[in-house]
């Protein structure tokens, strides 16, 4: 017969992971979302179609996303005075619509003064957004 020994081990020192009470689902607040779709659902806004809800999410979401690029590319925040008299600096932003699952959406894409500014999110000429 094999040997077999227990031994007592103590877990007192391994930390413990906690599960917070409302785990995001990939990462988004369950409670912010419904508070969003309760909002919309007074003000009487779909959820889809022609400027509902998530096509207006869509395009928030996608011109943060924009904005990050040019701050990244440019290297100082929008109005941060370290981009005064830099050399290439914003220079406002470019209608452009592009047409995802959630139906078009109108989006302002920000350039610069350079023109060296080439987005990732969405490319130039690029028309069609999949998988947002």
């Amino acid at each position: 017969m094999p040997d077999t020994t227990t031994t007592a081990t103590d877990t007192s020192a391994v930390a413990k992971r906690r599960v917070p009470a409302a785990t995001p689902a990939g990462g988004v607040d369950a409670e912010l979302v419904g508070r969003l779709v309760e909002q919309a659902r007074a003000a009487g806004l779909q959820l889809t179609g022609e400027g509902g809800l998530l096509q207006q999410l869509t395009k928030r979401v996608v011109e943060a996303a924009l904005d990050g690029e040019i701050t990244d590319h440019l290297g100082y925040d929008k109005g941060d005075p370290a981009g005064n008299n830099g050399g290439n600096s914003r220079n406002g932003a470019r209608a452009k619509t592009v047409l995802t699952e959630v139906g078009p959406v109108e989006l302002a894409v920000p350039r610069d003064r350079d023109g060296s500014f080439e987005p990732q999110i969405v490319r130039k000429r690029q028309r069609r957004l999949s998988g947002v």
